[in-house]
């Protein structure tokens, strides 16, 4: 299996990366449970051969990625990080949308000052929720980004929670190099937009991988996994690597040990009947 994702616009990112959501406080609010800890699992990440890893200055707010810079930089000339715009942390940790194409560019400059960095390697700017997509309109927002990549702030454009329809809009706008929407063995609403992405060479970055099993789908997860001699999520995520030629990976972890453990999912190799099972879950 490929280890690498070369992907339109001469992006190019390891397919399994890290999710940073889970460094900070619970909820990804306040600071982190362990400082040390989290500095240490940004480094094995890297050390390992992440060369994707994924933020957002709103989760903390602002503490994942003064956490990033302080492990990290100066950072590594491979190491894309992945960033994403389109909601403000209120100070009871609510989460609450914000698409203005000026408060877009407000948090694109947040997020430079706290990695700490001339441009940003790769925008994606969230306009549907977690669970749902909505066929908004969404040229204003990506225009936003466009206008800051053309100033060199910017140099890769993606987008999370959107339809195959805004992903053909943004598309008039600007190149898109990324989708970033919920899709793993048990959510599996996306299979089509999986495929088109695909097709483009864009990467589909399913988030919470590892989310969303009920006990029954659990259940047969872990039946796949005891055959296998693998642990459960190690399965799964193997599993989403086979799905898509461009998916990529970002599952987050706030453990060194756990982190290896899902970095190991690369090297899983599934057979037919496992995968065959496996796609039934969602079924």
């Amino acid at each position: 299996m490929t280890t690498h994702l070369h992907l339109a616009g001469g992006l190019t990112i390891s397919r399994m990366g890290y999710g940073a959501m889970q460094l900070a406080g619970p909820n990804a609010f306040g600071p982190p449970r362990d400082h040390d800890q989290a500095i240490a699992v940004l480094r094995a990440a890297v050390e390992s051969g992440v060369t994707h890893i994924d933020t957002s200055d709103y989760y903390g707010p602002v503490v994942v990625n003064r956490l990033i810079r302080e492990a990290l930089s100066p950072y590594p000339d491979e190491l894309v990080i992945a960033t994403k715009v389109g909601s403000r942390r209120m100070p009871d940790g609510r989460w609450v949308q914000s698409l203005h194409p000026e408060d877009l560019k407000a948090q694109m400059y947040d997020n430079l000052r706290n990695l700490g960095v001339d441009a940003l390697d790769l925008v994606n700017v969230r306009v549907g929720g977690v669970e749902e997509t909505r066929d908004d309109p969404i040229a204003a927002q990506v225009t936003a980004l466009a206008e800051l990549r053309e100033q060199g702030l910017i140099r890769h454009i993606g987008l999370s929670g959107v339809t195959v329809g805004q992903l053909r809009e943004a598309q008039s706008v600007t190149p898109i190099v990324a989708v970033q929407n919920l899709y793993n063995l048990a959510k599996r609403a996306d299979d089509a937009l999986v495929d088109v992405v695909a097709a483009e060479k864009i990467a589909f970055v399913g988030f919470f991988p590892l989310g969303g099993f009920s006990p029954l789908q659990s259940s047969t997860l872990r039946d796949v996994a005891d055959r296998l001699g693998a642990r459960p999520q190690q399965v799964a995520l193997a599993w989403l690597l086979q799905r898509s030629p461009t998916m990529a990976l970002i599952p987050g972890t706030s453990s060194v040990a756990h982190l290896r453990e899902n970095l190991a999912a690369a090297d899983l190799v599934l057979p037919a009947d496992a995968v065959a099972e496996l796609d039934g879950i969602a079924a």
